[in-house]
């Protein structure tokens, strides 16, 4: 397995976020989608990892305010996503105050690039939780 942080599949996952595109893996052999990027598929074994675009809706599955002062930006959201792909990440609903985030609530993904770098963040949706 590849641990090199400047090659491999985390390397170019970051790369296509710093160029501001979302990217899963599907596998090939079993047709599941993989996320966090793997070097093989976490469900199967199988190597056969394809690169595609998601849909990127999902819903909140987690979420939980960190407190911070306002002169350190303030609270914050932290979600638990569920992409209709059917994997789950870490991110942030960002169009919604912290303290309105909701489990069940749809959201869409979007790679907020800043200084460079990109970053999967979510926008909550409208319509009824799915």
């Amino acid at each position: 397995m590849n641990t090199d942080t400047t090659t491999g599949v985390q390397a170019f996952h970051q790369g296509e976020l710093d160029a501001g595109r979302f990217l899963l893996q599907r596998c090939g052999d079993c047709g599941r989608h993989v996320y966090y990027p793997r070097e093989s598929c976490p469900h199967c074994g199988g190597a056969a990892l394809e690169w595609k675009t998601p849909g990127g809706l999902g819903i909140v599955h987690a979420v939980t305010t960190v407190r911070r002062k306002p002169a350190d930006g303030g609270d914050l959201n932290v979600s638990l996503v569920e992409l209709d792909e059917g994997v789950r990440l870490m991110s942030r609903i960002e169009n919604l105050a912290p303290a309105s985030v909701r489990i069940g609530q749809r959201v869409k993904a979007r790679v907020q690039v800043k200084d460079g770098r990109g970053l999967v963040l979510f926008d909550a949706v409208e319509g009824a939780a799915r």
